[in-house]
């Protein structure tokens, strides 16, 4: 038994716990991480964010997706892809980035703790480490422990038949004909896509009426109408009662309106559970709701006032950037460090095949606020670089106050929509407006262009 102290005891290792750590290891602080064996980096590097979004990307070359404008829609660059061509990219990622996450914590002097972590009393943490437990005290504690994919009391995730996200990067067979997809919020949606992009028949089943709520509406109709022409179903409005596995080895989902609907395999992605309930973390006097959650104030301290809290376990909009930033600014309120928050003015990636992204205000939003706004638009297939491309569903929409013209809210669906969505953000950090923007000249043939043609597109219109 051994025991350390340190100024700040970081129990995950995420993008939020990186960051964290990281940011007091600059300001000369005694630091340390916790984390599960085998899970440096999070669930972000392991089963999340980074191998989604590889698998993403191996889909979109093996399949010829992106150059079926082309091509033709039968297009494909192998003839049979299974998950076995689909993970030897993200086996090659994931190694690589582990790599960067061990040497930049190492190059930082932050101490790893590797094994299951649990509060012993508000101030000491005993971690299971191979060689025997480690007892650590800290003044400080940020819980970064992220979450995982949340469970149905009737539906057995057997990671044959039926799987959620964890489980799905795992297996080695062939890849489904069919599928059903339960859940369509952003992991649902993002591996729907990833499925009918490979010419799997889709059926999306949710409990909601609508899909992705927070998103400009113009955007999702565009994602809804891009799917279903890539046979994609939606049986929205509907809630499964139960899954079962039929004679024909084939699963079927019944419906509470009576319906049944069957495919080859189904993933489960209704929600996600903190992994709160593994750190005994009443022990240190704070309480997390149902799902795990913990609720913490604008300098992201949980009840405790020591004790902070940041990343998907705060819950929304549990995305990495934002992780990243909360983690940061966490440590920067522990060691009285000046900091700016700014999360209006944090973009969302969400990456569907088409993949969209947003920073600022929805037409939705600014209506609800009685805000008057007039939007410019531009179509990437009127650009020279979308034609090159054969995009030909991306979509630029720009909001702005039609009297001082300054810009609102940058919402666009198409290819590299994530990436291109930050011109705009850093327009919007600036106080700037659509004149800048009509004003400007960009490189040609870009499809960065498209900020010119919609402020073109918005200024006409007043």
């Amino acid at each position: 038994m051994t025991a350390t102290h340190y100024d700040l005891l970081v129990i995950g290792s995420g993008p939020a716990g990186q960051k964290a750590a990281i940011a007091a290891a600059k300001l000369k602080k005694r630091v340390a991480i916790a984390e599960r064996r085998r899970m440096i980096g999070g669930s972000c590097l392991h089963t999340g964010t980074i191998p989604s979004k590889t698998l993403r990307e191996a889909i979109l070359y093996l399949s010829g997706f992106r150059q079926r404008t082309f091509y033709g829609k039968h297009y494909s660059v192998k003839e049979h892809i299974t998950l076995k061509d689909l993970n030897f990219r993200v086996v090659s990622v994931l190694k690589h980035e582990l790599e960067v996450v061990r040497a930049q914590l190492k190059r930082n002097d932050v101490a790893v703790l590797e094994g299951p972590a649990r509060f012993i009393d508000p101030h000491t943490i005993e971690v299971e480490a191979d060689d025997g437990k480690i007892t650590a005290t800290a003044d400080h504690f940020l819980i970064a422990c992220g979450t995982r994919p949340a469970r149905h009391p009737e539906i057995e995730c057997d990671g044959s038949h039926v799987f959620d996200s964890d489980q799905l990067l795992l297996q080695g067979q062939n890849i489904p004909r069919t599928a059903i997809v339960v859940g369509a919020g952003v992991i649902g949606l993002e591996y729907a896509s990833m499925f009918s992009a490979l010419n799997v028949e889709v059926t999306v089943i949710d409990a909601r009426p609508k899909i992705l709520d927070f998103v400009d509406e113009e955007m999702i109709e565009a994602l809804s109408y891009h799917m279903r022409r890539n046979n994609v179903t939606f049986r929205l409005g509907e809630k499964v009662e139960s899954v079962d596995v039929d004679d024909r080895d084939r699963v079927v989902a019944s419906l509470e309106s009576g319906k049944r609907v069957s495919a080859e395999a189904l993933l489960y992605t209704v929600g996600r559970q903190a992994n709160t309930d593994q750190l005994n973390i009443e022990a240190a006097g704070v309480t997390p709701d149902e799902r795990g959650r913990l609720q913490v104030n604008e300098n992201f301290q949980t009840q405790v006032p020591h004790i902070y809290a940041a990343g998907d376990v705060i819950g929304f909009p549990s995305l990495a950037s934002a992780s990243m930033e909360q983690g940061r600014l966490a440590s920067c309120h522990m060691f009285d460090v000046p900091f700016k928050h700014t999360p209006e003015l944090f973009p969302y990636g969400i990456y569907t095949i088409p993949e969209i992204s947003m920073v600022g205000k929805s037409e939705q939003e600014l209506t609800d606020a009685k805000v008057p706004y007039e939007v410019g638009l531009s179509r990437f297939e009127e650009l020279a670089k979308g034609q090159m491309l054969g995009d030909e569903t991306g979509l630029l929409k720009l909001i702005f106050d039609p009297d001082s013209h300054k810009l609102l809210g940058v919402h666009v669906i198409g290819e590299g929509a994530s990436e291109l969505v930050h011109i705009g953000q850093a327009v919007l950090s600036l106080g700037g407006n659509m004149d800048y923007l009509r004003d400007t000249v960009f490189n040609y043939p870009t499809l960065a262009e498209a900020y010119k043609v919609a402020a073109l597109d918005g200024l006409n219109k007043l």
